[in-house]
């Protein structure tokens, strides 16, 4: 059949959600705070329906009102669903804008769902000798599918598959698609809430069908059945009918399908694009410009003309392009020319379209004028091009400098080292002098760079990754993104100056200069413009003195934790390696020996149907999206209770995990030049302000079991002259709540130096302080802790041995017991629905886009981030605080102790013994100084030769 005789219906809310919940663990956010999730995901659908199938007939199908008849019918029907999410509700009017600009027809009926409206369509369609092909994941289309019309299924991973009938049988195990509505109505829907016959699931439904064809041929037959599932299905034949027919789609919408309607058109290219940029989408525009223009010079003019006119692209006659046709081009026509393709960025600037003035520093004279030139500035943004990602092994290529916009200079290094270094000297003056401020984005890499060539990097600093994570915390950082977003400019990407990862991949010494000087200074010229937006956004923001405070000068002081890096005992480690495959083989051996088998235990597949299938342990086990059975950590936890086989294979996973992400990987994470590993710690990670650990994660290593807590044996001091010390903030978060809610009951505790969760479990639960039990001390350990995260009566319940009407009740005496710590977390809800955002003791927000949504389950995540991100933001400036008070103490002493690790509220430190008392008092001093509140701060301090010692 020909191109022109496919019609492709695409189910927009199946598509919608999809693209919504694919981005649900990271959100795209833009810098106006709008969750733009579904959005994105479902434009990148559609385009890529567009890209891949040319097609020349096309609508997208809403639902509109819900389906009055199958309501009439059955009052449930679809009443169990969540509310929509609110990042949904609001991008259904940006997608019907976006439609409507493209020129793409909306098939909507009021009262009706759009699987009605393509149901409709679809038999139409085929009735005038169409293919339909019908764009949705749901699997209630497969009743519709016929020798010309199809499922068109997005798959996990990227890509499509089409179902027609032989993928259909095989699917649900039917002789004709029609046979899906039986199917359907047997084991009913939970998502549509369709009852079903109750008992009857998957497996049985498929038994039913081959047995007896249809839902009316099973209840004429009944006699035919045995024992209870006989008395089910007896019982309830009408509630089997008629969820046969709420899950049959409906043929007679009054909609009408004329080819000519669904013909797709040219798009107007101003409308979208203006769209896209409101929203901030940067690559998907271009993926837009390039999808309707590639292929056709004119359309591709004319949406260059539309930006510098104000006029709508017009329209070309339309051919569609032929199979095998080679790139493809919607509207027919040659491929573009070379300056056609860089205009279809539409008015996005690059450096191809920006005028610009980089230069290359010859050696020599040209080189000491430039210097002199230098050193009359008084702010300067650098960025330094290496060979490579690791700044410990990394040479410098070259520097790019720019102090004013469009404007920058490049000095190339040369390979040999003694030569570079001679340059290096010549900048030296630059780099120390403590008026000329230097701007940067990730500095701190730069910073480590310098080092390798004695280079100390002095004077007031300016990062604009920093500056952006305090102006907007959720949003990425990376200098593209910064670019697209606040200047409206697309870099050079470094893939086309060294290509992709891979054997062919250049390194940056091998590229031309030329193309070295344009690509670096152009990093610096931009992140030079970036500096001044942000400088006046962290104004408004009021995060200024967060800024220069605490983040930038923290950037110093990870940078040169970093450079330290700590020793580890790798003989020990190997040891330890022999220790866990004993236990895991041991482990293995006992879950086989229940088994009854040998399998894989790492194979959820496996390990699911020893489970449920084999062993029974659930009469109605979860299943994933794929059909097999759920396994994950949450599952089985909640079964360890009562299964021996459980707890084994939990333990094994554990063991198995500790052993690759730690005792075997960390040995080879040792760096060669020095001797020690070296952890990056990454600041604009967290929302919270808090740290993060990379390359090796050291914050992570899992220390409630006793395997674990091993692992920490490994990290030991630099030498025999040397011991670990540890310092530790005690119960900093609970402090942090005392103090801002103010309540004195708990203020006086820890005034009193009392066990925090001894006293509160000697209030809640009435006792006096001295007859508290373990249990009772341990369940208000887990409310103290819990408060602070939200915890309710069933999380309560799920964390210790009561139940959960046990849990309510204690959580209702601790917010009597503590009633103005209740009355502080009302107070910052309240506070975040007025202003959007909370902040911690100084200053730094968490913006809180969701808190006034009305979708309670993403209302409730927020309110809870608005109780959770003060404290554990506090806690995290506290400490910061912290490090570089003490930094600048070693620093001024010129102490050979050194501080090399970063852990939650722990300070690890490589302790030169002779200063071993004095580091302890100075240490724990400044920790409990560095920020005062009306419940003092509490650090205990240990030493040892290594860290489990000194923990």
């Amino acid at each position: 059949m020909s191109d022109n005789k496919r019609v492709f219906l695409v189910d927009a809310y199946a598509l919608i959600f999809r693209g919504y919940y694919a981005f649900i663990k990271n959100p795209r956010i833009n810098s106006k705070g709008q969750d733009t999730s579904a959005i994105m995901g479902f434009m990148n659908s559609l385009l890529d329906v567009i890209k891949r199938e040319r097609p020349n007939l096309l609508a997208v199908c809403f639902d509109k009102g819900g389906s009055s008849d199958r309501v009439e019918l059955f009052e449930a029907y679809k009443a169990n669903r969540d509310e929509t999410p609110e990042g949904i509700k609001t991008a259904i009017p940006y997608i019907m804008d976006i439609l409507k600009a493209m020129h793409i027809p909306i098939m909507v009926k009021d009262g009706f769902e759009a699987d009605d409206v393509i149901g409709t369509l679809a038999k139409q369609a085929e009735k005038e000798g169409f293919q339909t092909f019908m764009v949705t994941p749901d699997k209630d289309f497969a009743q519709l599918v016929s020798e010309n019309i199809f499922m068109y299924r997005p798959v996990f991973g990227g890509g499509y598959e089409t179902w027609g009938i032989p993928e259909v049988q095989k699917k649900f195990e039917v002789t004709d698609p029609l046979q899906v509505i039986d199917f359907l109505g047997m084991m009913g829907d939970a998502s549509d809430n369709i009852p079903g016959l109750p008992g009857v699931g998957e497996k049985t439904a498929k038994k039913f069908i081959a047995e007896f064809g249809s839902m009316e041929n099973l209840l004429a037959n009944t006699d035919k059945l045995k024992g209870k599932m006989k008395e089910k299905i007896e019982a309830n034949g009408e509630l089997g009918l008629l969820s046969k027919k709420l899950a049959t789609i409906m043929l007679d919408v009054p909609v009408e399908f004329h080819a000519k309607d669904f013909e797709l058109d040219p798009p107007d290219i101003e409308k979208v694009t203006a769209i896209f940029q409101e929203l901030e989408f940067r690559r998907l525009t271009d993926n837009f410009i390039k999808t309707f223009t590639s292929g056709n010079e004119a359309t591709s003019t004319q949406a260059t003309n539309a930006k510098a006119t104000g006029d709508s692209p017009k329209a070309t006659p339309k051919e569609t392009a032929g199979a095998g046709a080679g790139q493809f081009s919607l509207f027919g026509g040659e491929s573009p020319s070379a300056e056609a393709t860089t205009e279809n960025t539409y008015d996005r600037k690059t450096l191809a379209t920006t005028s610009h003035f980089y230069q290359s520093i010859a050696p020599g004279m040209a080189t000491k004028l430039f210097i002199k030139n230098l050193m009359n500035q008084t702010s300067v943004c650098f960025d330094t091009e290496t060979t490579g990602l690791n700044s410990l092994t990394a040479t410098l290529v070259g520097i790019a400098f720019s102090w004013e916009v469009g404007k920058g200079f490049y000095l190339p290094f040369p390979e040999d080292q003694d030569e570079a270094q001679a340059i290096i000297e010549d900048l030296r003056p630059f780099f120390e002098a403590e008026n000329i401020e230097k701007i940067g984005q990730n500095l701190k890499y730069d910073i480590k760079v310098l080092h390798k060539y004695n280079i100390v990097v002095k004077g007031k600093l300016f990062d604009t990754m920093l500056a952006h994570y305090l102006i907007n915390p959720d949003m990425r950082h990376n200098m593209d993104i910064l670019a697209e977003t606040y200047l409206n400019y697309t870099p050079v990407s470094i893939t086309e100056l060294i290509g992709k990862k891979g054997k062919n991949q250049l390194s940056m010494r091998e590229v031309p200069l030329e193309k070295q000087t344009e690509y670096a200074v152009e990093d610096a010229d931009i992140t030079l413009q970036l500096k001044e937006h942000f400088t006046n956004e962290l104004g408004e923001a009021n995060t200024q003195k967060l800024f220069d405070d605490i983040e930038v000068p923290l950037l110093r002081v990870l940078a040169a934790m970093e450079l330290e890096g700590i020793n580890l005992d790798e003989a020990f480690l190997n040891s330890l390696s022999e220790a866990l495959n004993n236990d895991i083989k041991s482990l293995e051996t006992k879950i086989y020996d229940v088994a009854g088998e040998e399998f894989n235990i790492a194979s959820p597949k496996q390990l699911g149907i020893i489970l449920f299938e084999k062993l029974k342990l659930v009469a109605k086990p979860k299943k994933t999206k794929t059909g097999q059975y759920a396994t994950g950590e949450d599952i089985l936890s909640y079964l360890a209770k009562d299964h021996t086989i459980i707890r084994d294979i939990l333990e094994y996973r554990g063991l198995a995990k500790l052993k690759s992400t730690y005792v075997d990987a960390l040995p080879t994470q040792v760096e060669p030049l020095t001797g020690r590993v070296h952890t990056d710690y990454m600041q604009t990670v967290a929302a919270t302000g808090r740290l993060s650990s990379n390359n090796p994660n050291l914050q992570n290593i899992p220390i409630r079991t006793e395997r674990g807590r091993q692992v920490r044996k490994a990290f030991v001091p630099r030498d025999e002259n040397y011991l670990l010390l540890a310092a530790d903030y005690s119960q900093i978060e609970l402090r942090i709540i005392a103090a801002l809610s103010k309540e004195e009951t708990m203020i006086e505790a820890f005034k009193n130096g009392e066990d925090i969760h001894a006293s509160t479990a000697a209030k809640v639960f009435g006792v006096p302080l001295q007859e508290v039990t373990r249990e009772q001390r341990s369940n208000a350990k887990t409310v103290n802790f819990g408060i602070i995260y939200g915890v309710s009566a069933f999380g309560l319940s799920n964390q210790t041995d009561l139940s959960r009407g046990e849990a309510k009740e204690l959580i209702d005496t601790y917010y009597e017991t503590y009633p103005k710590l209740r009355a502080y977390m009302a107070e910052q809800v309240d506070f975040a629905r007025d202003n959007g955002y909370v902040q911690t003791v100084l200053g730094r927000r968490r913006y809180l886009k969701d808190i006034n949504s009305r979708n309670a389950v993403v209302r409730g995540a927020a309110e809870r981030n608005a109780v959770n991100a003060p404290i554990q933001g506090s806690a995290a400036d506290i400490i910061k605080i912290a490090m570089i008070n003490i930094f600048n103490k070693l620093e001024a002493g010129n102490y050979k102790t050194k501080m090399l690790l970063q852990v939650h509220d722990e300070l690890v430190f490589d302790v030169y013994k002779p200063e071993l008392e004095t580091m302890k008092t100075l240490i724990k001093t400044e920790m409990e100084n560095a920020f005062k509140m009306e419940v003092p701060l509490d650090v205990e301090v240990d030493t040892g030769l290594n860290w489990l010692e000194a923990h």
